[in-house]
């Protein structure tokens, strides 16, 4: 039972994407299928590799400001190495989500002897002020336009049974590091050191002697992403106009999209679509728009991933 969960977990994610875009096929009339294949083969490809340009830079970016919480820990592991386990993270996302925060930390513990429970601390911090950041552009979003919003992604609510849940694993987890303190047994002390690991790599950020250069480089990731976004309207005529108050929802729909399928997979498109709808993008060139911005950066990822899970053995031991 414990299997077939694990199972889901991980197919339920890829068969949605994969229904969604058989979805979108059959939603469609013929003359629209006809009207999107157009505008992606007319798609202007130098805005198309701007967006990338910008995709990249926020990459590199985010693996040199991956230094400054490994640095406090007594870690420094080269730039290369950073950047490779960072694009090897994005592509084990494609396959499985969540996946790439793991192996991004067993990678860096394998090839530069960081311990695995500090680099996944400050992956862990990385995520918290990434979400802080997604939530900004959420929270813009709304402002700007709110009902749009909750027409596309629905009207996000919390119930009092999910708190609890929240609640009660949260305790359960108190109490059971309270009792494994206790223990004297070796694999009690072995789980004690590793949550110790993990803490002390999540509470890294306090020790950042270049804190101005660390939020440089986070609000860079985030314009950066925008940016990606904001190049490939200027690809489709009927896109090229759209202002930023029409971008940023958009860019919101997307990011939502993103973190419901692998990597966004036949959602993206719909999503940013759906909003574009709004701002009197006619809908074949708003899907097309979603397709052209979504395979761009898959594509990168895939390129990029795959050549880091080559290089990454080989540079390792000429870096060792």
């Amino acid at each position: 039972m414990a299997k077939l969960l694990k199972f889901l977990k991980k197919a339920a994610p890829l068969a949605l994407g994969f229904y969604l875009i058989y979805f979108s096929f059959a939603t469609t009339t013929e003359e629209d299928r006809i009207q999107i294949i157009s505008a992606i083969k007319l798609a202007d490809l130098r805005f198309v590799f701007l967006s990338l340009v910008f995709g990249v830079l926020s990459h590199l970016s985010r693996a040199y400001r991956w230094n400054y919480l490994l640095r406090p820990l007594g870690y420094q592991p080269t730039f290369v190495m950073r950047v490779l386990t960072v694009m090897i993270s994005y592509f084990s996302n494609l396959g499985i989500p969540r996946s790439g925060e793991f192996l991004r930390a067993t990678a860096l513990a394998t090839y530069a002897n960081v311990p695995f429970e500090k680099s996944f601390g400050t992956i862990v911090t990385e995520r918290i002020i990434d979400l802080i950041l997604l939530f900004s552009f959420i929270g813009l979003g709304f402002v700007l336009h709110r009902d749009l919003l909750l027409g596309v992604i629905g009207s996000p609510s919390i119930s009092g049974l999910f708190v609890f849940w929240i609640i009660l694993v949260l305790t359960l987890c108190i109490v059971l590091i309270r009792q494994l303190k206790r223990s004297e047994k070796p694999s009690a002390k072995k789980i004690i050191v590793f949550f110790q690991g993990l803490w002390l790599g999540m509470l890294s950020v306090r020790d950042i002697k270049h804190k101005g250069a660390f939020v440089f480089h986070t609000l860079f990731i985030w314009i950066m992403y925008l940016m990606m976004f904001w190049a490939v309207t200027f690809a489709l005529p009927e896109t090229s106009g759209l202002s930023l108050v029409a971008i940023i929802p958009a860019f919101v729909a997307g990011g939502f999209a993103m973190s419901a399928t692998n990597g966004g997979i036949g959602l993206y498109p719909l999503a940013v679509a759906a909003v574009l709808q709004a701002f009197d993008v006619p809908y074949p060139q708003a899907l097309a728009f979603g397709w052209v911005m979504w395979t761009a950066q898959t594509m990168m990822v895939v390129l990029f991933g795959s050549l880091s899970f080559l290089l990454l053995p080989v540079l390792s031991k000429n870096i060792n």
